[in-house]
């Protein structure tokens, strides 16, 4: 019997899970027109039920869509999309409309390779006006397409919508800034949930109860409800006055503030009443100038222990193992800790050796492992909110008076703060610890999430240590060697993945020299230079090609930058081949490094070279065992290229 098919007309991997009578009609926002408002009510419930199941099964953001469902019911429901323009912060939240733009069926395939992308992606589909996967660039590209639109002189509505995580960050004060003096049509909406990914942090967040518990205030609201002591009908003027004192911390608080920078503001609304949404965005639709409409909404709505712990499913797993191709097979996850969990402990050991330490981190204290720290160590811990680049200058500011910031951040977002790195760390020489979680191929995020590229953007920075380790006892004695040494910034990239060591790490530490490589295997034939996760790959490859007749030195090239180059200097005179291995594009990174030193070296032999790393191209999503295989990068795909790369050289020279 033939599997089922979706309305694509592919193989449904899970037949079982379909949407409720009213959401299997929903094919595109314009049936949204038809429903009545009981309807819609019914509608966001039916969703709820669909993409619960869904994400559990395959995996994904699942707290955040659930706490915008009626949001964006009434959006869809409002604007003509994809005529007016939708812009999500992030791409996270988007899962709910992904469902009512045409791809509730494809929902199954979400973050699988070949499947639909996890967030935005303008060439996923016309209602996707701005592909996100970082946060707070919805407000400043929104307000492009809207100046775009007023030149070309055309007539549409641009909307951005941004949770309260994404307004920690500058950039989004930035287009705010620009957008409220543009004298344009632009509507932001912001989706208040009190959370990013851990709570929010910083002056916004703390604005309400400052004013909630300032004097004057509540001196004023003291001889407000004196006076009504002595009115008639006691209890009914209260009640009045309560309802004036709520609305008036609407109108003194978050209004005053987006009024001043220009927008006409409009809330807070409740964002789980769609009803109410849909009337007031109605009236939206109507307005001229700079909007913005605060709606407040509960991460996780609809399912209990979402919304009782909205952190823990922000993101969640796949229930059983992780999909690792499109056939369905499946892969089960190694039992080993995670790196990050290793960088957890070790932080707690070397807080006890270095007083001096300090962690910092932006918005992802879970994510990066420094949430035990946090709460052994309130004082000594940072969390400076979606904020990259201010995380990276402030930590400088901390280095520089003595203190020795380990700062936490992603692979991929400390693109973010590059200008920092450059111009405030390394130009000083400032001794900061870069914790880079992430590096390399993350999976099933995308091509947004990679860390592809910071031994290439961080390796050609002077000054900068750059180094990756091979397995957990490694990472744990970089980072003691890094806040060992304090004359430099120290890098230390490490991927998602559990650590290769079978049983506990113990709690000693070892510091490594500078620059220095390890020697895993002696061999003759040809030198393998394998740099972090890329060491083990070249050991499980090191048997085929000793089956091949050769038989490789493998080196464990821990140190990017500064190289070792008096070890590489040896390794010429005893290899015809060169081989060098890196999860990270080939442009600008480890083997570029190393070719641009073999070419300067004078009188050097001529060396075959053979570079394995990931393509210049932005690789897709999928599981990240998936896409190594695909990439050429495990071990049979590594033993390949390298065995290809001998032939066709020795069939050249026979020619």
């Amino acid at each position: 019997m033939e599997r089922s098919r979706n309305s694509q007309g592919k193989l449904d991997p899970y037949p079982e899970i379909s949407p409720g009578p009213l959401l299997s009609r929903i094919n595109s926002p314009a049936d949204l027109r038809a429903l009545t408002p009981a309807e819609l009510v019914t509608l966001c419930q039916e969703i709820r039920d669909y993409i619960v199941p869904i994400v559990t099964r395959v995996g994904g953001h699942l707290a955040p869509s659930l706490g915008v469902v009626e949001l964006t019911v009434a959006l869809h429901r409002v604007f003509e999309t994809p005529r007016d323009k939708m812009v999500w912060d992030v791409g996270h939240q988007s899962y709910i409309h992904k469902v009512l733009t045409g791809r509730r069926d494809e929902m199954k395939t979400i973050r699988q390779a070949g499947g639909l992308s996890g967030f935005c992606k303008r060439m996923e589909s016309p209602y996707d006006a701005f592909g996100a996967g970082h946060a707070s660039t919805a407000i400043s590209s929104a307000l492009g397409i809207a100046i775009a639109r007023d030149l070309a002189d055309e007539n549409y509505k641009v909307l951005a919508v941004v949770g309260d995580g994404g307004m920690t960050g500058g950039l989004s004060y930035e287009g705010l800034n620009n957008a409220g003096s543009a004298e344009t049509d632009f509507v932001v909406i912001l989706n208040d949930n009190a959370m990013s990914i851990s709570p929010n942090v910083g002056a916004l967040s703390k604005h309400l109860s400052h004013m909630i518990s300032s004097p004057l205030f509540n001196r004023v609201k003291d001889e407000v409800w004196k006076l009504t002591e002595f009115m008639p009908a006691t209890g009914a003027v209260r009640q009045t006055v309560r309802k004036l004192e709520e609305s008036l911390k609407t109108l003194m608080v978050p209004g005053m503030f987006f009024e001043d920078l220009g927008f006409r503001y409009l809330g807070p609304l409740d964002g789980h009443n769609v009803k109410s949404l849909v009337n007031v965005l109605e009236r939206v639709r109507g307005m001229k100038g700079a909007i913005l409409v605060h709606v407040l909404t509960t991460k996780g709505k609809g399912l209990p222990s979402a919304e009782g712990d909205p952190v823990k499913y922000h993101g969640v797993k796949p229930l059983a193992a992780a999909v690792t191709s499109e056939s369905g097979k499946v892969k089960a996850a190694p039992n080993g800790p995670a790196y990050t969990n290793v960088f957890s402990g070790a932080m707690l050991r070397l807080a006890e050796l270095f007083p001096e330490m300090v962690a910092v981190t932006a918005a992802m204290a879970e994510g990066t492992g420094l949430h035990n720290f946090a709460e052994k160590h309130p004082g000594r811990f940072f969390d400076v909110g979606i904020a990259e680049a201010h995380a990276v200058c402030f930590s400088a500011g901390m280095a520089a008076q003595g203190l020795r910031p380990v700062t936490a951040i992603y692979s991929t977002f400390l693109q973010r703060a590059f200008d920092q790195v450059i111009h405030d760390v390394a130009l000083q020489k400032l001794p900061v610890v870069f914790a880079l979680d992430r590096a390399g191929i993350v999976g099933e995020d995308g091509p947004t999430h990679h860390g592809a590229f910071d031994l290439s953007y961080l390796g050609c920075v002077p000054n900068m240590i750059l180094c990756a380790p091979r397995n957990g006892r490694e990472l744990c004695n970089l980072l003691y060697t890094g806040l060992m040494q304090k004359e430099n910034p120290f890098a230390v990239r490490y991927p998602r993945v559990s650590i290769p060591e079978q049983g506990p790490l113990d709690d000693s530490f070892e510091e490594i020299p500078l620059g220095s490589w390890e020697v895993m295997r002696e061999g003759k034939d040809l030198c393998i230079l394998a740099v972090g996760t890329m060491a083990g790959v070249a050991e499980e490859a090191v048997p085929i090609l000793d089956r091949a007749g050769l038989t490789p030195t493998l080196v464990n090239a821990r140190f990017i930058n500064p190289m070792d180059e008096k070890f590489l200097n040896r390794m010429l005179d005893k290899h015809r081949t060169i081989v060098t291995m890196e999860e990270n594009v080939l442009n600008g990174g480890f083997g570029a490094k190393v070719a641009r030193w073999l070419n300067d070296m004078p009188e050097t032999p001529a060396h075959r070279r053979i570079h394995i790393g990931l393509p210049d191209e932005f690789v897709t999503h999928g599981s990240r065992s998936f896409l190594l295989k695909t990439l050429g990068l495990d071990a049979e795909g590594v033993a390949g290229r390298i065995l290809a790369g001998i032939q066709t050289d020795v069939t050249l020279q026979q020619r």
